[in-house]
Formats: C-alpha cells, structure tokens, sequence
C-alpha cells in the first residue's frame, strides 16, 4: 500500500506543551530523506480549518501529531489509532453536539467532524486510517517553549512517526500494518 500520507503537527505555540506537535513535525522535516515516498509534512498550528479543507485533496492516512491529555506522566507518548472515531464522525458530517467552530480552537475531533460535512458537500472521501502520536503535556499555560518533560519526548515522537508511516506504506493488502 503506497496511498498519500499527511503528517500533521497541531497546537498553539503560545501554550507551552501545547506546541508539541508543531516542535515534533518541524523536527520530523529534519528527515524528510527518511520519509517514504508520498508522506508529506505539515505544521497546521491552530489552522484546523485549514487542515480539514487539505485533506479534501486526498489522503489514505492521515497522522496527528499534537499534546494528549489522557492523564499519564507528563512527557509520556501515545500512539492512538483513531480511524474509527475519524471515520465514525465523517460519516455523520455533522460537527460533534454542542460544537462551536472556533478556527483557532479547533481540536482534532472538531477537524474529523468539519472534514466529515465538507466531505459529504464535495464527494471527497477521508483519510481511510487516522492516527495520533500524542504526549502527555505537564503545562498548558501562556509562554513559549516545551516544558523539560514534553522537549525530552519529541526525538521519540519523530521516530514513532518515522516508524508508523513506514509500517503504513508496508501494509498487507487488506490495511494491516506489518508488524
């Protein structure tokens, strides 16, 4: 399997831990010799609309790299396989209840559920698989720079990425990843 692959780094910069995805894609651009053909590089940042509409172009599989919190360590990764969920609110095309679209504040279930409506407007199709490589964030206050738990945790970051989008591009017919 050889579809086009967006890696996506999410996240607002002035929130401390939440510019990891962005500080992990910039990084992860440091090895754009390594990435399979067809696997672009992204830093969406705040822009969800944006990403929704860039994903109109195309994708087999989209990666989500961004700050998770599910309640770990600080620094702690996540590889999360998130195609059901991404798939289940394409599918409705409506954005989750109680959503307000705020272009700047758009989290990533926000964009899957917009992507959904415009992919049901135009006919296009969304990622079929949809994966976050997320870290545990220890500060989401105002101020740039990673805090010291979510800077040590991007090299691991870029080599997950590195690594699942080169499991991706080795699937078995049927959309396995190869172990």
């Amino acid at each position: 399997m050889s579809g086009r692959t967006l890696v996506a780094g999410i996240g607002n910069v002035f929130l401390g831990d939440d510019g990891f995805g962005v500080e992990a894609v910039r990084r992860l651009a440091e090895h754009a010799a390594e990435l399979p053909e067809g696997v672009e590089t992204a830093d969406v940042g705040v822009r969800g609309v944006h990403l929704a509409y860039r994903l109109l172009d195309g994708y087999d599989t989209l990666v989500l790299v961004d700050a998770t919190a599910r309640g770990g360590e600080p620094g702690t990764l996540y590889l999360i396989d998130a195609t059901a969920a991404g798939a289940a609110d394409a599918a409705d095309g409506a954005a989750p209840p109680d959503t307000v679209l705020d272009a700047h504040r758009m989290t990533p279930d926000t964009v899957l559920a917009l992507l959904g409506t415009l992919c049901a407007g135009t006919g296009a199709a969304p990622p079929r698989r949809i994966w976050v490589v997320g870290c545990e964030p220890a500060c989401l206050d105002e101020g740039i720079g990673l805090s010291p738990q979510a800077a040590a945790a991007v090299p691991e970051a870029v080599r997950t990425v590195l690594d699942l989008v080169h499991r991706t591009h080795e699937q078995t017919p049927d959309g396995d990843l190869v172990p």
